[in-house]
Parts: structure tokens; sequence; C-alpha cells
């Protein structure tokens, strides 16, 4: 299958052979990948090509991934991040989540689990840009990311610099063009276009106590 050039996925991992592996294995379902071996290199190249979705490794020499999280998320807020840890590494990812990762996967990777976990992402990802792209300013697709991530109006407007009551003219005009009577509604109406996709509980979410498989 040749990769679609629509859908552009960044891959940072500082283990070759994880990157080959990996990048086979997206490329072998149609998807663009393009791989770094370190965070600063994926940097330099987002300011200059398109990318859909960033997959991190967490553990990495010089700039880690919650580090590449934070980054990023300063740069292009809405570019959807995954990462990827080993058992052990599993709080380093929950922090990587607190700073503004989508979701996270744990290593050894499972093909299934991984898989579906990046074509949630990019599709999440293609609804919103084409929401943007065709109904919403900027500014308001920021404030709809912001409303479903469960903040209220003042807590966005601190976010974005910007008056509770310009905050509330955006959210009507965010209502008004997905035809949402009310917040409910306007859940509901992410949800059915794919902006809206809860992240399953994760029981490794706490301090590990096991022992590794």
């Amino acid at each position: 299958m040749e990769p679609d050039t629509a859908r552009q996925v960044f891959f940072v991992d500082d283990e070759p052979q994880v990157l080959a592996v990996v990048g086979k294995t997206l490329e072998l379902q149609g998807i663009g990948v393009t791989c770094f071996e370190s965070a600063r290199a994926c940097l330099s190249q987002l300011d200059e090509r398109r990318c859909d979705l960033l997959i991190t490794d967490v553990k990495m020499p010089e700039m880690d991934g919650i580090e590449l999280v934070i980054d990023v998320k300063r740069r292009l807020p809405q570019l959807p991040i995954l990462v990827v840890t080993g058992y052990g590494d599993v709080p380093m990812a929950v922090r990587a989540l607190r700073a503004g990762a989508a979701d996270f996967v744990e290593k050894p990777l499972d093909r299934e689990a991984f898989l579906g976990a990046v074509e949630r992402l990019l599709h999440q990802n293609a609804a919103r840009m084409s929401l943007l792209n065709h109904s919403l300013t900027r500014m308001e697709a920021r404030v709809l990311d912001l409303v479903l991530e469960g903040r209220n109006s003042r807590e966005i407007a601190t976010l974005l610099h910007r008056s509770a009551r310009t905050i509330e003219v955006h959210r009507s005009h965010v209502m008004r063009k997905l035809g949402a009577a009310n917040v409910v509604e306007l859940l509901r109406r992410a949800a059915d276009m794919g902006l809206l996709g809860p992240r399953e509980a994760k029981p490794d979410e706490q301090e590990p106590t096991g022992e590794p498989a």
C-alpha cells in the first residue's frame, strides 16, 4: 500500500531498530511517516513540514519525550501527540499526558493496539482540521478544544489572554456553527464528528506496583 500523503506522522525514538520497525508498520498501513533519532531533529522539521500526528518515545538522551511534548504544545497546541513508554516509565507517561499528550501506549508495542491509537488520533485530527478549514476560525477552534477539555469560560480567558466576555462570544459562535443549544449538545456534536475521543482509563495510570512482565 502506498503511503497516504494526506496523513503524515512524525516518529521520534533514539533506537534505530525501533524506528525501522515502527516506520515500516505505519507505511504498510498507507501512512506517511518521517523518523527522527532525536527530539531536536524533530523540532527542526515541525515548522517546515506537515505533521498530523507526533509519536515519541519518553526516555531519550539530551531532550526527553516530556520536554518534547511541552515544546511542541507551545508551537502547535492542536497537534496530537502519542507517547510510547516502557512499563517502568508509566508515571513519566502520565506526566506527558498532563503536559498535553493525547494518549500513550506501552512497550513492547502491541501492533493492533498501537495502530488503533494511531488511526483514532489521525481521525480526530482530520475532523478537527476539516472543521477549522471549513467552519471555525482558529480562535474558535482553540476555544472548542479547551471546552472539550472541561474548561470554563474564565479558565479559557486566562489561558488565551482574552476577556471572559470575548470567550463567551467565541463559544456562542462555536455552538451556533455546530448546531448546539447547550454544552451537552456541543459535546454530543463533537463526539459525532470524531472531535471528542475520551481516552480509555488505563489501570497503569497510577504508580505501578507489580513486577514487569
